[in-house]
């Protein structure tokens, strides 16, 4: 049985049903949410990045040099840049939208997101993303990165029917629980873990708002730290 771990704002530790081990958006050193016992990893085999913002960087390079035979999913702009920062990137250029990369018996496909993607110094990463995971028996998982509803999140349910949506809710720089309930119901309401909530101040929305609005469906509250299965 796979495996969820949230890891604080939007990191995950995804731990795929054959023992593959994939880290998504890891801002793990600087992130206050981040348990201390989660902050150095034991072993990585995919590093899967939704844009190119530093909370979803994160610790990408310093971890691809700890664990150099790691993949890098993520956008062609951003895995460019990342090589140029010392990320240990190999000769597969990054995918685009659309795109799917295998890993073993995972698939992983960039999405549409509506959000920005810059580095801290404001070079431009490519577009944010949203990734869909195939795991090895075939359930699909949908993180959708930074972005605000909207419309083709009806598309990604028909594509990919997604079994679990991985969504943001705080407000202010993605959506939150009210315009996160209708992205659950353009979904098809699959079980809901709600991330980039609770790490800094701004970051108002909060899990039991999203409950309320979307009565429907399974919301997960996690806290940072726990595990689910998939």
């Amino acid at each position: 049985m796979a495996t969820l771990t949230w890891l604080g704002h939007s990191a995950f530790r995804l731990e795929t049903d054959r023992g593959k081990r994939v880290y998504v958006d890891p801002f793990l050193t600087g992130n206050p949410k981040t348990p201390e016992a989660e902050k150095t990893p034991e072993h990585i085999d995919v590093i899967a990045i939704t844009h190119g913002h530093g909370d979803h960087v994160g610790d990408a390079v310093e971890l691809s040099r700890r664990f150099p035979a790691a993949e890098i999913i993520c956008q062609v702009e951003l895995k460019k840049w990342l090589g140029r920062k010392g990320a240990n990137v190999g000769d597969t250029p990054g995918l685009n939208k659309g795109g799917t990369h295998r890993v073993g018996d995972v698939f992983f496909t960039l999405t549409d997101a509506k959000h920005s993607s810059s580095s801290d110094e404001g070079e431009y990463l490519g577009e944010p993303c949203g990734i869909v995971i195939q795991l090895e028996d075939g359930v699909p998982i949908y993180f959708a990165g930074d972005t605000c509803m909207f419309g083709d999140m009806q598309l990604i349910r028909h594509l990919y029917e997604p079994q679990l949506a991985v969504l943001p809710i705080g407000d202010h720089f993605t959506m939150g629980p009210r315009e996160a309930a209708v992205a659950l119901d353009m979904l098809g309401r699959p079980r809901c873990v709600p991330c980039h909530w609770g790490t800094f101040p701004l970051l108002t929305g909060t899990p039991d708002a999203l409950a309320a609005l979307a009565e429907e469906v399974d919301v997960v509250e996690m806290q940072p730290g726990d595990t689910i299965e998939v």
